[in-house]
Parts: structure tokens; sequence; C-alpha cells
């Protein structure tokens, strides 16, 4: 592609680019770009959320240009405060690296991991003495700093801004000086953070970075972006039919934005789909997602499975298998439940099974003291909510 015909292909669903006419300048160049995206693991799944700068990011190695991932292990210890409304908590080194093993073989359902550059920010922030953390500082003022809107609202609310979560923009735009980037992708979130590292760049004599801003995807409550706290995620490597029904559950208002950030479909296209039936385009969309992931075979599997479960009632008899585990005694629904990971606590069981939505077998359990022998359930189709099922094996 020439590098016009570059750009209007990274274009696609960005917020802000800052700048194209630079943007431009550097795909111009004959030697591959360095793309940088960071990451700081601070959650066990990548969701379709994360995915969307993950995307772009793989739309930069399609046209030949180098992926730079810089796994956060040292700034995730931190917490970006980016957006925050009070100090994000501390994690341990022990709890970021568990969740740096869980995320990095789903980043190769996304990334060509032949054309991606694994960086971790600790290897430069790490051996960093106290005189370093000074004379980078140093590179900042006070007043800058307190330009970010999340800062000044909770100094103007009263409420607490630490010293560490300060550095945290420096450590994320030290990042950009160490890989020497050319690009850098994050959420709008992190225009600040972005912007500081092209700062930086100019003062370590290197050409500064373009910034690509990617909107926040907002999640299945149609209300607060995508975040795995809040429940209103899919995750990338859930299951394709559980993929599928949680996607067809998203308010119409979102599909523009869904189609956009997290399919290929030609933009040409989407208008017209959307104009139709929301049923229809959310099938489309939802077969979309789930052929990106799992493969095309899988996505029309899937729709025909949401049909028959679902526009059919059928109860489905090709649910996923689930090992009841070894109780002592009668079973706790709600606790079985959450031992199968269909929840994330016990109590949240509770609280679907109060609202009608479990059933075992057809025979709706609305009462979380309920017990159920393990003979009682082998054989049986667990419905958790209303696209989570489990054949229930002994």
């Amino acid at each position: 592609m020439t590098p016009e015909e570059q750009l209007i292909v990274l274009r696609r669903g960005c917020a802000e680019v800052i700048s194209e006419e630079d943007l431009l300048t550097k795909l111009k160049k004959s030697t591959p770009l360095r793309v940088k995206l960071g990451l700081d693991p601070t959650a066990p799944h990548i969701t379709l959320g994360w995915a969307v700068v993950l995307r772009k990011l793989r739309a930069f190695q399609e046209l030949g240009h180098t992926a730079v991932l810089i796994v956060g292990d040292f700034t995730a210890m931190i917490g970006d405060p980016s957006g925050t409304s009070k100090t994000r908590p501390q994690l341990t080194r022990e709890e970021v690296m568990a969740h740096v093993e869980s995320i990095s073989e789903q980043l190769y359902k996304i990334l060509d991991r032949g054309k991606t550059e694994i960086r971790y920010n600790g290897d430069w922030l790490l051996p960093m003495n106290f005189a370093d953390v000074i004379r980078l500082a140093g590179r900042i003022t006070v007043a800058r700093i307190l330009e970010r809107e999340d800062f000044h609202n909770r100094l103007e609310q009263q409420k607490p801004v630490g010293l560490h979560e300060i550095l945290y923009p420096l450590c994320q735009g030290y990042d950009s000086v160490a890989v020497e980037a050319d690009v850098e992708l994050g959420g709008t979130d992190q225009n600040f953070n972005t912007l500081v590292g092209r700062n930086l760049q100019g003062q370590y004599d290197q050409e500064p970075q373009v910034v690509m801003l990617m909107p926040l995807l907002v999640g299945l409550d149609g209300k607060d972006k995508m975040s795995q706290s809040l429940g209103n995620y899919i995750g990338i490597t859930e299951e394709p039919n559980e993929m599928f029904g949680k996607t067809m559950s998203i308010p119409d208002s979102l599909l523009s934005d869904w189609f956009t950030l997290c399919t290929d479909v030609p933009l040409s296209e989407v208008a017209g789909i959307i104009g139709g039936n929301p049923r229809d385009a959310k099938a489309r969309l939802a077969k979309e997602i789930v052929a990106i992931y799992h493969g095309t075979e899988a996505g029309i599997e899937a729709e025909d499975y949401f049909v028959r479960t679902f526009s059919n009632r059928e109860e489905p008899v090709d649910a996923p298998a689930a090992r009841i585990p070894s109780y002592d005694g009668d079973i706790n629904i709600a606790k079985l439940i959450a031992d199968l990971q269909l929840t994330a606590s016990a109590g949240e069981a509770r609280r679907i099974m109060e609202g009608g939505g479990v059933s075992i077998g057809g025979e709706k359990i609305t009462d979380p003291r309920t017990t159920k022998t393990a003979d009682e359930l082998d054989g049986k189709v667990l419905r958790v909510g209303k696209h989570k099922f489990r054949t229930l094996k002994k």
C-alpha cells in the first residue's frame, strides 16, 4: 500500500491522531515503524475492550511495521491513575506476574507472534537509582502534571493524589524513550501519558512519537467502559456460544461502535447492516466477533446454537460438560455455580438465583439455600443467567 492508503486503513475507528501529518511523514520512510503499546497486566483476561488497541497494533503489523508490546511489570505495581477518582490499589510483583502469565498466550489470538517484540519496562525502570528518578522528574513541571483532569478534579474535591501516581506518566513516557517508539497506541484515557512520552523523546534527542488514541469500548451494560471489575465484558477466550449470546444482549445504540472497533466489516457496509432489523444486525456482529477469535465455522455454529436455544426456546443438549467437584454431603447450588466459575462469587450466584436466572434440567431454582446430590445433578443442564449453560457430570 502507498503511505496514503496505509493511513486510511490505520485511521479506522481512531478518536484522535497527534498528528496525521506526522504519521504520514513517518509512513513515507523506507524503514518499518516501531509501534508501541503498553499493557499493565492488572487483570487475568483480555477483553474485547483491550482488543480494540491490540487489533490496531495488528493492523500495523499487517502493513509491515514492528509491534513493540510493553508489558508494564513495573508500572502495574504503581497503578495507572488515568480516569480514576481515587488512588488505585498497588499490586505486588507476584500478582502482576500471575496476570502476565495469564494473558501471554491470549495476546497471540490477535497479534502475529513472529512480528511482536515483547519488552518489560521493569528492565529499565527497576535498575534506576534515586538520583536517576530525580533527574527524570526534572524533565516535567508540577504545573504540567496538574493539568491532568483526573488529578485536578481530585484535588478540587480534596481527595488525595499520591506522589507515586504523579510519577506514573513519567514512567510510561520513559518507556517510549527506552524503545525509541515511532508511534504509541492507547485509549483516549491515555492522552496525557502518551503526550508525556512524546515530550520526553524530544528532550532525549529522539523524533517525537505519533500518538494514536482509540475510543474506550462501552461494555454490555451500555453505560460504562468494558471492565472486568464491573463484569460488563466479553473475554476473547470465552466459548463461542457464550461470546455470541453476550453480544446479542448489547443495547442497539452500541452497534455502530462495536462493528467499527471489534470487527473488520467494511465501514461502507456497516450503515446498511445496522439500518435494518437490530436483531439481525446483532447476529451479524456476534458471528463476526466469534469468527475472529474462534474461526468462521464456530461463528456459524454459535448462531445456530443461539437460534435453537433462545429463539426456539430449546434446552441445549450440546452444552459444554462440567465436572461436578467433590463435596462432603449435599451440594449447595450457589457454591457449585461459583466453583464452576460461572459467576465471580457465591454471592453473585445467589443474586442470580433470587432473580430467577438459574435452572437445572429446566427446573427454575430461586432459593439460594437449595442443595442437591451429585446423582440428582448428573447429566442435567445447568443454566446461569441468559447465556451460560453446562451439562453437569459426576
